[in-house]
């Protein structure tokens, strides 16, 4: 059972939100927070799978709950999903460089919602397709085109698929190896490029010029 937080100022949004969660048997809602510092406490507390978070909240918004869970320099870090209506790139880059592993606006619908808490409990991430490559596009700083890469051949082949939103079995049915080796490569490449996570390992290949 994959136990969720859920954090959003509005009672009728996390009434919805838990409808939507505990709707799959494999999910449940361990506890709701009404406001940011609120969704800190528990969340340190409770220790849930997934934190669903919303970015607009009192006290403590979205983006600063998300760095103090997520963020770097947290020595046991909570898997963050950030949920909003705002699709505004500032608060996509925020949420993602404060560690959120998934970005997933309000009106993507059910199915897209369970499955990034359950990409998130996996060690995947999932951003809603509305803004993905508009984001990571965004992202690619010309500065780091032509650096040195310290990837190996077969990691940077990973390291693409990654930034195309390809999951570890397309990624593994794309270059013709297993699950278990894409996973070996993305350990070995988070720990070259000290990265935490696929969507730094995404936001890392836009960066350094490796997408078209």
């Amino acid at each position: 059972m994959i136990r969720v937080l859920v954090a959003d100022d509005q009672a009728m949004i996390r009434n919805g939100l838990r409808r939507i969660i505990e709707s799959d048997p494999g999910l449940t809602v361990v506890a709701e927070a009404a406001d940011g510092a609120e969704a800190v406490e528990a969340a340190r507390r409770l220790r849930p799978d997934v934190c669903l978070v919303d970015i607009r909240m009192p006290r403590l918004d979205g983006l600063e709950v998300t760095r103090l869970l997520a963020g770097p320099g947290v020595a046991d870090p909570l898997r963050v999903v950030v949920v909003t209506t705002f699709d505004l790139d500032e608060y996509v880059h925020a949420a993602l460089r404060g560690g959120a592993v998934g970005f997933v606006l309000k009106d993507a619908g059910p199915a897209l919602l369970i499955e990034a808490v359950r990409s998130a409990h996996a060690g995947d991430a999932l951003i809603s397709p509305a803004v993905t490559l508009r984001l990571l596009r965004h992202l690619t700083a010309p500065p780091g085109r032509g650096l040195p890469n310290p990837l190996s051949e077969r990691e940077t082949e990973v390291t693409r698929a990654v930034a195309r939103g390809c999951t570890n079995q397309e990624t593994a049915d794309g270059l013709f190896i297993s699950v278990s080796t894409v996973k070996g490569h993305l350990s070995a490449i988070q720990a070259k490029l000290g990265l935490r996570n696929r969507v730094e390992i995404a936001a890392w290949a836009w960066e350094h010029g490796l997408m078209d």
